[in-house]
């Protein structure tokens, strides 16, 4: 490409945010420009689309305007004029915090710790994106907002609960995208929009200000069009916050990554079939295998029969369930702007449980994190699909196991990383999950790249022209 030419709209909306900072560096486009290519397109595709939920053009153009006056002054931030958007589950000032409900709409005061450190960055928050009601789902079919359609199928599934965000990152209308994971809630949408995520390690980066669902769950996640890209975005978002209870500081040192193909120890499970695994995605995920003969090291078949992947995604469920009813307890006694009769009825399962039930599920946590001890003492990681099918119909229900295969890593507060491994038949994307022992998040985006570059399977983006 001549260095001088230049650079076409679709171009700007399908590269990566190094590639993006690089032009920004050199000068080949201005955060003024780059924020009129990504507002251009996303006023024509998402009424169609939905992946946006809150957008305020006035403050994109103001915020870009900042940045390229910020590119002329030679002061920068990490982030300076990249495009990000935000989950509607995040405190932003001035905005409100819906969190896909009805009758949240009173502006908030302060900015969430991602918001602001993502200001601090000199990133440009395009917007607020669809969620599941409540981040209480899988789909991002909302009855309030509507649904966000699967930027490379319209009528499919985004996944859930961070449909929007995925979607948005995938149809390049935002460069990257924050949003939250609690059972799968980045990683699910991510594997069914063919677009790359992260869940860190349980407290690396601060909860503060987003919504919880369920604090010893919650995770703030990051979407990308590369996994170089997630890895500037952990480096400037991670951190601890004093003011979040769960917020670390380093109990577990982030390990270097400096992982050697030829020693790596990777865990398969012995049979995907049995554990609910459709037969287009294991037929996917062994293609994919085959092209890493040397990427993945050792290959050992771990022993999972001692975990039930339905039984303790359920009794997650129930931990989020019930800590909802009191997160949400005005907004289910709002009868002026009711909550839909699901999420209703979802939280009054909770309420019909007893303690001893919750002590249960909570219990399954600490199985969780035993299970994870015990298994990188024997691998560096564990390698499977990142959902156990593809994204699904908005006219159907959501399929109840979605989440069967992304819940251990969140249960056992471990990270994990979604790249794309191919596509099943019609063309929906779908993901491979790399888990890894606490810490080990810069080692497993090192390996996801490295993989991800060999597969060379991401679907075209922008998904939209």
């Amino acid at each position: 490409m001549n260095s001088t030419a230049p650079i076409a709209d679709i171009d700007l909306r399908r590269a990566s945010v190094c590639q993006l900072l690089h032009w920004l560096a050199v000068g080949r486009v201005q955060p003024q420009a780059l924020a009129d290519t990504y507002q251009a397109a996303i006023e024509r595709i998402n009424p169609e689309l939905n992946a946006y939920v809150d957008l305020r053009p006035g403050l994109l153009q103001e915020q870009a305007r900042t940045a390229t006056h910020r590119r002329r002054d030679g002061v920068l931030g990490r982030l300076d004029g990249i495009p990000i958007a935000l989950k509607d589950n995040f405190d932003m000032a001035g905005w409100p915090t819906r969190a896909g409900l009805p009758g949240r709409e009173e502006p908030v005061q302060e900015d969430s710790h991602v918001v602001a450190r993502l200001r601090a960055s000199g990133a440009v928050l395009v917007g607020k994106t669809n969620m599941d009601e409540a981040a209480l789902g899988a789909a991002t079919d909302n009855p309030h907002s509507g649904p966000t359609h699967n930027p490379y199928r319209h009528d499919y599934s985004a996944g859930g609960s961070s449909g929007g965000a995925a979607a948005a990152v995938a149809a390049g209308l935002a460069a990257a995208a924050v949003g939250s994971d609690s059972l799968g809630s980045i990683r699910i949408p991510a594997s069914y929009c063919g677009v790359y995520a992260l869940k860190p390690t349980h407290g690396e980066i601060s909860t503060r200000g987003m919504l919880p669902a369920a604090r010893r769950l919650d995770a703030v996640g990051l979407l990308a069009r590369s996994a170089n890209d997630l890895t500037v975005l952990l480096q400037v978002l991670a951190g601890y916050d004093a003011d979040d209870a769960r917020s670390r500081r380093r109990r577990v040192a982030f390990s270097p990554p400096d992982w050697e193909p030829g020693n790596l120890r990777a865990g398969l499970l012995p049979d995907l079939a049995a554990v609910g695994v459709e037969a287009d995605v294991i037929e996917v995920f062994e293609a994919a295998l085959a092209r890493l003969p040397r990427e993945l090291g050792e290959r050992r078949t771990v022993d999972f029969s001692d975990w039930n992947f339905a039984r303790t995604r359920r009794a997650g469920l129930l931990l989020m369930e019930a800590e909802m009813l009191g997160t949400f307890a005005p907004d289910l006694a709002d009868t002026s702007r009711p909550v839909s009769p699901r999420l209703r009825q979802m939280l009054e399962y909770a309420a019909r449980k007893s303690a001893a039930d919750y002590a249960m599920a909570d219990r399954v946590l600490d199985a969780a994190t035993l299970k994870m001890r015990r298994l990188f003492a024997q691998i560096d990681v564990l390698v499977l699909p990142t959902t156990p099918q593809g994204a699904f119909p908005l006219d159907g229900p959501a399929p109840d196991s979605v989440a069967d295969l992304t819940s251990f890593a969140s249960l056992a507060g471990c990270p994990a990383v979604s790249i794309p491994m191919g596509a099943l038949p019609g063309g929906r994307p779908i993901g491979m999950q790399f888990v890894g022992a606490r810490g080990s998040d810069l080692r497993l985006l090192e390996l996801a790249a490295v993989c991800a570059s060999t597969l060379d399977m991401e679907p075209i983006y922008p998904a939209i022209a």
